[in-house]
């Protein structure tokens, strides 16, 4: 099945003015300013995007497919993502993790979640392991999970500085880092290891220092949470500047920003305004998460969940109140978040990719349609 999209303003996330664009099945094969088609075949499918925005479909490298929390007991359990509720967001491309609770949720669990959610035509990876070590695989070990199981692209998300995490050495750390890399070369994949990053005074220090005592590229190290207060977003800066790759929650509360958390616009414009390469920077969602609130002697206050329709919230308000060019608040919602995490024919409007697009409304910059794998999955009413 040929799609022909005519008359797109097209967003690659790079600007790249009116063009047309042709899809084969799930592929995108030609980006031009004229593609011409006998719309008479039986194969082909013609729309006039009428000077629509067209984008990348959104990549979210942090989603809780079966939901989280817990922390304040099972009344407290967030409930698992619903693919009704996803596709309108925007999101084509997602990666599910598990949380505080790796006991009744479990990576079996996740990776049945990601395989039922990319049936329905999005596409789902999952990290392997959860907040705790050592990590709880479904093969046995976070190698033959990330080298045997397809979805499986690293470890995470482990959690650091925060008094949920297992507090565990730094050669614990280093060894499982340094399984995940190993595992990536084999599979073809990056092996990531993905960061929860709490509020605690150590903040990234866990980070620099695997570095500092290992033969491990920094380049393998993704932190997120990044935004959560002001302390902890600067020593972040300072790592991006180092060369790492830190990723900023869009999910957020009002209580939330009234403690210093820094929202996820601003964050990017600072980056932006120092200088620092914003390439290596991502906004992810926390879908489905648990957002607890905890007192000062670490009591449960309150809680609510993340929500996948907040990524695209969170970069709509960095173009409309903080001035970001477009196609910068697209790419770290897009491009930088599929190269960090290696996948290579996601995040991006090019020849051969896969065709993942979001289509904006070009005065309201509104979410019109979405199409995945060269199908739409959801349309405005």
């Amino acid at each position: 099945m040929l799609t022909l999209l005519k008359n797109a303003q097209v967003y690659a996330p790079e600007s790249l003015g009116y063009n047309d664009l042709l899809l084969a099945n799930d592929k995108i094969v030609e980006i031009a300013p004229s593609i011409r088609l006998d719309s008479n075949l039986d194969i082909v499918k013609v729309q006039d995007m009428a000077g629509a925005l067209v984008a990348p479909g959104f990549v979210d490298a942090l989603v809780h497919y079966t939901g989280g929390g817990g922390e304040g007991g099972f009344a407290h359990r967030t409930a698992e993502l619903n693919y009704q509720d996803a596709i309108a967001s925007g999101v084509t491309t997602m990666v599910g993790a598990l949380g505080t609770d790796s006991i009744t949720r479990t990576p079996v669990q996740v990776l049945g979640k990601a395989r039922e959610l990319s049936a329905l035509g999005l596409t789902c990876y999952c990290y392997t392991g959860s907040y705790h070590l050592p990590v709880k695989t479904i093969t046995g070990s976070v190698e033959q999970d990330i080298v045997l199981i397809p979805e499986m692209i690293g470890v995470g998300e482990i959690a650091i500085s925060d008094h949920r995490a297992s507090q565990a050495s730094l050669q614990s750390f280093i060894e499982l880092v340094a399984e995940a890399r190993v595992a990536g070369l084999l599979a073809g994949k990056k092996g990531i290891s993905f960061f929860h990053v709490g509020d605690g005074k150590r903040k990234l220090s866990m980070l620099r220092d695997i570095v500092k005592h290992s033969d491990i590229h920094i380049s393998q190290l993704y932190a997120t949470h990044c935004n959560r207060n002001q302390a902890l977003f600067e020593d972040a800066l300072d790592f991006l500047q180092e060369g790492g790759a830190i990723d900023f929650t869009t999910s957020t509360i009002p209580q939330f920003i009234e403690e210093g958390e820094v929202s996820c616009g601003l964050a990017l414009k600072t980056i932006l305004d120092r200088g620092l390469d914003w390439q290596r920077v991502s906004f992810s969602s926390d879908a489905n998460a648990s957002l607890p609130l905890f007192n000062q002697a670490g009591e449960l206050c309150g809680m609510q969940a993340g929500q996948l329709t907040s990524l695209y919230q969170a970069a709509l308000e960095a173009v409309q109140h903080y001035q970001i060019p477009l196609a910068m608040a697209l790419s770290v919602i897009s491009k930088n978040p599929a190269q960090i995490l290696g996948l290579k024919n996601k995040g991006q409007l090019a020849k051969g990719f896969d065709a993942d697009l979001v289509s904006l409304n070009p005065n309201t910059l509104q979410i019109e349609q979405v199409i995945a794998k060269g199908k739409t999955i959801w349309t405005a009413k």
